[in-house]
This record gives C-alpha cells, sequence and structure tokens, in this order.
C-alpha cells in the first residue's frame, strides 16, 4: 500500500517540477480557495462578510505568484501593495482582513530560498516592518489586534522557512559536489595506480627481456660461426645459449607471474633479483666475453670500508630495502647490457658502489672497446635511438626516480672513449607526492 501511494505522488510530483508554470498556477488557485474560505468563514464574517473589492483584489494577489519564479521581487511589491489597499479597502467592514496576506508570505518564501542570505533577510526585515506598519495605521483599529500581530508573525516565519529551504538545497548541493568530487578522484587514483603499475611491469619485462635475449644472441651467433671448425666451443656457446634462455623464462615467469590475481594457485614466491645475486649477473657477462670489474666502499660506520669483486661488494654493501636493492640490480643489468651491446668487441666495464648512511652510489664505466669517445658516444645514443628500443636508459631513470633519487648517462669526461652511467638511489622512501 506504501509503495503505491509513493508511485502515485511521485509521478505528479515529478510532473509538476518539470512544469514550473502549471505548479505556480495550480498553488495560485489553491493560495485563493484558501484566502476567501478563511475570510467568509472567520470569526468575524457573522457582523459583515467580505464585498466584491476585497475579492477582486485578492484574486489579483493571488493571480501574482504565476510568476513568483520569475519576478519573485516585483511580485513581492505587488503583493504588499494589494494587501494595504484591500486592507485599508475593508475598513468600513468590520475587523481587519490579513487573510489577503498569504500572498505576501509566499512571495517573502520564495526570495528567501532563492537569494543569498544578507539581501534576504534584509529584504524581509523591511517588508515586515514596511507591511505591518502600513497595515497598523491605514487598516482599522485597533492597532494592536491579534489580526496585525498575527501579519507580522506570519510573514517572518515565511521569510525564515525560505532561509532554511535555501541553507538545505545548498548542503544539499555541497554534499552531491563532493560526492562526486570523491567518485573522479577514485577514479583518477586508480587510473593513476593501473598507469604506474603498468609502467612497472613494462620496466621489468624489458629489463629481463633485453639482458637474457642479448646473452643469447651472442652466443647463437659465436656457435653459429664456429659450429664447423671448432663444435666443442660451439656445444659450449649452446649451453650458455642454454642457460641464459632458461633465466629469461624463469624471470619472466616470476614478472607475469604478479599479474595474478591474489590467492591463485603457483604464484611466484621466489625473491626479486638483487645486488646478493651480483656475482651470477657478472659470471653472466664473463662467459660471453665481457670483463667486469666490481669495487665497493662503504662510509657506513661498523661495516667493511671496502671489497672487491661481486661477492665482496654485495659483502660491504650489506643489506638494502627490497626496492633500493631491485633498482640496483636492474640499472646495473641495463648499464652491463648495453655496454655488451655497443661498447665493442674487447671492451671492459667497471663497476663502483659506494654505500653511504643515507643513499647508495651506482657507477658503471666502459673503456669503449679502445674506440674513440666521439665514436662511441655516437654508436650508444645512435642504438639508443633506434625504432622498436632505446627504452634501456629511460627506464633506468624512471626507476631512480620513482625512489627520488637520480640517474645519468652520457660520454665518460676528460675525452676518454667509453660510456659513463651513474645512479644515487636514496635508502629511505619519498614522503613526497
Amino acid at each position: 500500500m506504501t509503495s503505491l501511494a509513493a508511485t502515485g505522488f511521485a509521478r505528479p510530483h515529478r510532473w509538476l517540477r518539470t512544469h514550473p508554470l502549471a505548479a505556480d498556477s495550480l498553488l495560485a488557485v489553491l493560495v485563493l480557495v484558501l484566502v476567501l474560505v478563511g475570510a467568509y468563514l472567520g470569526p468575524h464574517t457573522e457582523r459583515r462578510p467580505p464585498g466584491l473589492p476585497y475579492v477582486l483584489l485578492t484574486a489579483a494577489a493571488c493571480a501574482c505568484l504565476v510568476v513568483r519564479r520569475r519576478r519573485p521581487r516585483t511580485v513581492l511589491a505587488l503583493t504588499c501593495v494589494l494587501t494595504v489597499v484591500a486592507t485599508v479597502v475593508a475598513c468600513d467592514e468590520g475587523p481587519p482582513r490579513t487573510q489577503i496576506a498569504t500572498s505576501v508570505a509566499l512571495a517573502l518564501y520564495t526570495i528567501a530560498a532563492r537569494t543569498e542570505r544578507p539581501t534576504a533577510w534584509r529584504i524581509v526585515a523591511v517588508t515586515v516592518a514596511v507591511l505591518t506598519g502600513a497595515v497598523m495605521l491605514f487598516g482599522p483599529p485597533p492597532w494592536y489586534a491579534q489580526e496585525n500581530l498575527g501579519l507580522f508573525a506570519w510573514t517572518g516565519m515565511a521569510g525564515a522557512a525560505g532561509d532554511a529551504v535555501r541553507s538545505r538545497r545548498a548542503y544539499v548541493a555541497a554534499i552531491e559536489e563532493r560526492a562526486v568530487r570523491a567518485e573522479r578522484s577514485r577514479e583518477e587514483e586508480a587510473r593513476r595506480r593501473v598507469a604506474e603499475e603498468r609502467l612497472r611491469i613494462a620496466r621489468e619485462l624489458h629489463d629481463v627481456v633485453a639482458h637474457h635475449i642479448a646473452l643469447v644472441n651472442v652466443q647463437a651467433g659465436v656457435a653459429s660461426h664456429i659450429m664447423d671448425s671448432r663444435p666443442d666451443q660451439a656445444k659450449q656457446a649452446l649451453a650458455h645459449v642454454r642457460q641464459a634462455s632458461r633465466s629469461a623464462l624463469e624471470e619472466l615467469r616470476a614478472t607475469v607471474g604478479l599479474l595474478r590475481q591474489y590467492g591463485d594457485p603457483e604464484a611466484p614466491t621466489e625473491p626479486a633479483p638483487g645486488l646478493g645475486v651480483l656475482d651470477q649477473l657478472v659470471d653472466g657477462f664473463a662467459r660471453v666475453g665481457l670483463s667486469v670489474d666490481v669495487t665497493a666502499t662503504s662510509t657506513v660506520p661498523g661495516t667493511p670500508a671496502t671489497g672487491t669483486g661481486a661477492a665482496g661488494a654485495a659483502a660491504v654493501i650489506g643489506p638494502l630495502p627490497g626496492a633500493v636493492d631491485l633498482t640496483a640490480y636492474r640499472v646495473l643489468q641495463e648499464a652491463l647490457t648495453n655496454v655488451h651491446k655497443h661498447a665493442g668487441p674487447g671492451a671492459r666495464a667497471e663497476v663502483a658502489l659506494l654505500r653511504r648512511p643515507g643513499s647508495l652510489d651506482l657507477t658503471v664505466l666502459d673503456d669503449g672497446g679502445g674506440r674513440p669517445a666521439a665514436a662511441t658516444a655516437t654508436a650508444t645514443t645512435a642504438a639508443v635511438a633506434e625504432p622498436g628500443g632505446g627504452h634501456g636508459l629511460i627506464g633506468m631513470r624512471e626507476r631512480a626516480v620513482a625512489l627520488g633519487g637520480i640517474c645519468e648517462a652520457g660520454p665518460r669526461a676528460g675525452g676518454a672513449g667509453g660510456f659513463r652511467v651513474r645512479a644515487v638511489l636514496p635508502l629511505q622512501a619519498r614522503t613526497g607526492p
């Protein structure tokens, strides 16, 4: 029953909201009926009922309410004038007849509900004071009749009701705006997180594929070149290809496994690579002919000051935060891969690690395989800018910046041949945006 009643009232309500002129016309007719009923059935009508002039003035005042939304101040002025005139006309008909002031109350309500508070309250105060004073001054005596006091109270309450409605509408609009803004912010935050995750996975895939596929390509070329003349060495090269491809598949499986839903079976459980497995990275490059010298220095009290070799460097550097450890490994992996691909045959690489109390410095130098610095820089820049590639340096910079650090790459200073990559990674996460 309740739902049927609600549905029955909802349809006319929606129709009236979409047709404001019809709604105001219906309201004007309703007010006219109520005013005339009150005037004819009031306690003083036994002595003398209202005459035709009062009825016509009441009809004119109610007719003004049809345009109360379009011209609220004009309607208020007209209804006030008609109310005072009707009160003066009715002087000879007995006690005050202030029912016509209902039109003034509705006009005041409309202004208070649609005007900012300071202006609305000024209009309400002036209207109540002037209208009540005019009726008391020009209306039938006594001036302190309860109808006159009621006029003061009802017009003031109409203004207060309009102000309350305006405040309620503003409050609801503010809540709706905040809800829309919060929903938009959530959507933007979700899109930002998705973009960051896609970028992170893209960097991981690039680092894994670029490193291992470069090794596979070199070893496959060596095997093809010496297959007939030195089959034993060709078999060894193919074994390196198999090992590099197996490592690539394992890292790809671990990286792609991050895309699984939480709780999926066979989710990857192996830790992410870091400087603890730097010796494996260096050995992989050594097998393809790239000599890598690793040194480490620490200024942190209570730790070894220096160390050489991958294992010794890892011992000097010590444990690192997971994100820093992974980023350091990926930067070294990408830098050494670029040396292997672009520095030329016979090139040597030097890796220098510096552990400070609040940061980790990585520096990778290569000698360019004996080529001049200009030739090395040109070859490296061309390789980086080649279509379909060139994301290695960008990825290193993005990884460093994500931690609040920096990554620089360019030819070695002093005119020496080769290339230099340096990254500074803070050991504490950023707190700002």
